[in-house]
């Protein structure tokens, strides 16, 4: 079947537009029959995805970053309500690929082109808040009140600007008094951050959720409260640890495992998708996790060894 592959411009702060006939040769040169359509904003990847499934496109390819990966699925989840039939693919160009770094796929785009040629596939989770899907993680708290100092930050680029964001966000020290429920347990309380992943690392650097796996049929979720600045900033760095001495092992932070989580937070608090805020001020929110629905080429499961 033809590819319809979905390019953002925008993304890498418009790099992708440069890279645009570099995807395209790369996809030849692989063999994939391919037709190819640009977004003009926001939101537009969504109904792209849509009316190329309407068309007959099989697969949908995402070029861009987590933000376009996260509008495609979307796209694909609306017009398939889940039913595994459409395969997606990515072409990483964005200036963080967090979803194509957690499935260990490559960034090089011959690559990358590769692997959709090579028609492997996987069946991974998808996960919803609210009405929205997303493919990597979301967050609630101080996730996206960072994530939203971050796109003030227009002098730095990738990983590093959400490291300056990261630290501008712990000086303010916001908290929020939330209720949580979730299958076999519950908290209330003060809360600094409820971050939800599919998978562990999130904006490049962080391992918000450093034990979620894409392929468990669950969702994996840290909350916590550290009431001090000093609390927060010497855990900052320990959010960038996969493995032993991660934060999740304060004794006030806990990740939980669960098929889903909901949450009433008493104060509004900016929530966000993949990277992008789709709300300033929300107070309930509904997580839930849809196992083995998105059907994904890779290079074999990196999550089954």
């Amino acid at each position: 079947m033809t590819a319809k592959v979905i390019l953002n411009p925008y993304a890498d702060r418009w790099q992708a537009r440069d890279r645009k006939t570099e995807a395209e040769n790369a996809l030849k040169e692989a063999g994939v029959e391919f037709d190819l359509e640009l977004t003009d904003g926001p939101g537009h990847a969504i109904g792209l995805a849509e009316q190329a499934i309407k068309e007959g496109y099989n697969p949908i390819i995402a070029a861009g970053g987590d933000g376009t990966y996260s509008e495609v699925v979307n796209g694909i989840a609306n017009a398939t309500s889940n039913d595994g039939s459409i395969v997606f693919g990515l072409l990483p160009m964005g200036s963080v690929n967090d979803l194509a770094d957690n499935l260990h796929l490559p960034r090089d785009l011959n690559s990358a082109a590769q692997v959709i040629a090579g028609g492997q596939v996987e069946i991974m989770d998808l996960c919803k808040v609210n009405n929205r899907f997303f493919d990597n993680n979301a967050a609630i708290g101080l996730e996206p009140y960072v994530t939203l100092i971050q796109e003030r930050i227009t002098f730095l680029s990738g990983s590093f600007r959400y490291l300056i964001a990261a630290l501008m966000g712990a000086f303010d020290k916001p908290n929020w008094e939330m209720q949580l429920e979730w299958e076999g347990g519950e908290y209330s309380g003060l809360t600094t951050l409820v971050t939800v992943g599919n998978s562990p690392l999130t904006g490049g650097i962080f391992y918000m959720t450093p034990h979620a796996n894409p392929f468990d049929g669950l969702l994996t979720f840290v909350y916590g409260f550290i009431p001090t600045r000093r609390g927060i900033f010497s855990l900052l760095p320990r959010t960038m640890k996969p493995d032993a001495g991660s934060y999740v092992e304060h004794p006030e932070i806990h990740e939980v495992f669960s098929p889903w989580l909901r949450v009433r937070s008493k104060q509004s608090t900016p929530a966000h998708a993949d990277g992008e805020v789709f709300s300033r001020a929300i107070q309930d929110l509904e997580y839930q996790v849809i196992p083995s629905c998105l059907p994904i080429l890779m290079d074999g499961n990196p999550y089954s060894v």
